[in-house]
């Protein structure tokens, strides 16, 4: 079968949820094998977006914090929601100066990602911040986070240990830390 041609067929949709966040749909379809079936998917009201910050001496920025849907303490680089408003540049420069506090000079562009393709259309935005200066955060109230500044060599044995275990995160270190040959 070519890899271009969608063999899955869509015979009717449905809203099922919606919230401020999110939306849920179902969908009556024909998968690949021809049978009818049900297929739901979830979308994401805004863009995902992640930074590494990089400072002069080679350490990044991680943000802590209990995440609901786990139920269990999460390490992350800084992240959020990026609404249409927003470029996905501006909208990753205010995340990490809400959730660390830091300012940043430069921004890189570093990988997109699809953060579970088989349930959502949600695609990530990773950049890397640099020239970094300090400032105040601006936690939302819903965060309750712990801001670490450790060496990035360690971040990646943390993602290495399962310590970090976020797909933009966990995605993001690799690839850097590949990129600066680590």
């Amino acid at each position: 079968m070519s890899e271009e041609k969608n063999p899955w067929k869509t015979l009717s949709g449905k809203k099922i949820y919606e919230n401020p966040w999110i939306r849920l749909d179902e969908f009556q379809v024909i998968n690949p094998s021809g049978n009818p079936g049900i297929y739901g998917k979830v979308s994401f009201k805004g863009l995902a977006v992640g930074i590494i910050p990089i400072d002069s001496e080679g350490n990044t920025y991680l943000v802590g914090q209990n995440r609901y849907t786990l139920n269990e303490y999460s390490w992350e680089i800084p992240m959020g929601a990026v609404p249409a408003s927003e470029t996905y540049e501006e909208g990753a420069l205010r995340e990490l100066k809400e959730e660390t506090g830091l300012i940043a000079n430069k921004l890189e562009f570093l990988y997109k990602i699809h953060t579970s393709n088989s349930v959502t259309d949600e695609v990530g935005m990773v950049y890397i911040a640099t020239e970094l200066t300090q400032g105040e955060t601006e936690f939302d109230d819903t965060e309750d986070i712990t801001v670490k500044k450790i060496p990035f060599k360690e971040a990646l044995q943390w993602v290495m240990d399962g310590k970090i275990t976020d797909s933009l995160s966990v995605g993001g270190i690799l690839k850097y830390a590949r990129i600066i040959g680590i």
